[in-house]
């Protein structure tokens, strides 16, 4: 079977991810048990994802991601 044998890699914290449930891009905040920790860029709730369905977020998603924090940062007080 295709992708046997193969070890899946746990998302290092600080680095943007893809819950492939929803599509939802959020950076990686660690893990507790055998769920992954998200936040959406720029702050919110936490939500936890299998391991199996967080995948790295390309390119493009992280740098939006990025924006979204920045232009939040530059809103607070």
């Amino acid at each position: 079977m295709a992708g046997e044998g193969l070890e899946r890699c746990a998302p290092e914290p600080g680095s943007f991810a893809v819950d492939t449930r929803d599509g939802r891009v959020g950076r990686v905040m660690g893990s507790v048990g055998p769920y992954v920790q998200l936040r959406a860029p720029g702050g919110g709730a936490k939500w936890e994802c299998p391991p199996e369905s967080v995948r790295p977020a390309p390119l493009g998603e992280v740098l939006r991601a990025r924006v979204r924090e920045v232009n939040r940062e530059g809103r607070l007080p």
